[in-house]
């Protein structure tokens, strides 16, 4: 049996585009250094989303314990900033029985918050600007006032309060990350108590797509139609304007017959895989591997650990 040092604690980060393989890699690696996996999918800490979201099945959520699965409700906000904490403090915890421990998801910007803390303005997804600027529209700017002063008071105190723009750019990153807006300004990186090993499962782009339309095949044939249409009374709620549930309402509206709703779901999961491949490579040094690397990734993992 391999044996780890006793120096210092690992996070093994599995990451990469949706449908590569991560679930299944990461359960394999898990069972190897008798572990556990933290999920940092967004969607899948939802516990009313399960066929549009491919969370592990029961049989595989049974061979590794996984944490930050079926744990909110569509209706909560839970941001990155949210996940952090709640994630470090999980590590802390597991890290005294444990020197090794997974986190699989494809979710870049709450990898990183684990990572590195929230410490940057990260794009904000284009359904929640949207949203915000529908609701100015109705409400007024004394309703976007309010919503500064509740929620981000120290901002509130020192913005132009007439400077539309500013005041939904605060929210925006409130809304997304969970922390408010001032919180972000000269905030230094967090330290951390353990070392990331950062990996990026990464296949051919043929195989990648061929993965993904047979993904979003199999969850319609599993009933994603009939998972969306339950939710209805909830399609305004941000876990439900993403890939698969927003083409289905947009069906469900007499925009567009369920066949074409399909395919706008395979190339809008393209496009979201195409952005995760970008951001992971961009953003941070990962080492990347396919997903049938076990034994590279496991040889990976124990170099760095024995020259501790």
């Amino acid at each position: 049996m391999f044996i780890i040092s006793a120096k210092s604690k690992y996070l093994v980060v599995i990451g990469g585009p949706t449908a590569v393989g991560k679930t299944d890699l990461g359960i394999q690696l898990a069972r190897h250094y008798q572990s556990s996996i933290l999920s940092a999918d967004s969607r899948q800490f939802y516990e009313e989303l399960n066929i549009g979201t491919a969370k592990p099945s029961p049989d595989q959520l049974s061979e590794v314990k996984h944490y930050f699965i079926n744990t909110k409700k569509i209706t909560e906000l839970y941001g990155a900033g949210h996940f952090e904490k709640d994630a470090i403090r999980l590590l802390k915890e597991l890290f005294e029985n444990n020197q090794i421990l997974f986190m699989v998801g494809g979710s870049g910007l709450y990898i990183d918050a684990v990572i590195n803390g929230v410490d940057d303005f990260e794009e904000i997804p284009q359904e929640i600007r949207e949203g915000l600027n529908k609701e100015y529209a109705s409400k007024g700017l004394k309703w976007l006032q309010s919503e500064i002063e509740k929620n981000d008071n120290a901002h509130y105190l020192t913005v132009d309060k007439k400077n539309v723009q500013r005041l939904i750019r605060a929210l925006e990153v409130y809304r997304h990350t969970g922390l408010p807006y001032s919180s972000f300004l000269n905030k230094r990186k967090n330290e951390r108590n353990f070392i990331p090993i950062k990996i990026l499962i990464n296949c051919e782009r043929e195989k990648l797509y061929s993965n993904i339309n047979k993904r979003v095949d199999d969850m319609i044939q599993n009933g994603l139609l009939d998972e969306a249409k339950r939710l209805m009374d909830y399609k305004h709620c941000n876990a439900l304007k993403t890939v698969g549930y927003k083409e289905i309402y947009e069906h469900l509206e007499g925009k567009y017959d369920l066949s074409t709703a399909v395919e706008k779901i395979k190339q809008h999961t393209r496009n979201y895989a195409k952005r995760q491949i970008t951001w992971f490579k961009n953003r941070d040094i990962f080492e990347e591997f396919g997903p049938d690397d076990l034994e590279k990734i496991k040889a990976f993992i124990n170099i760095i650990v024995e020259h501790d």
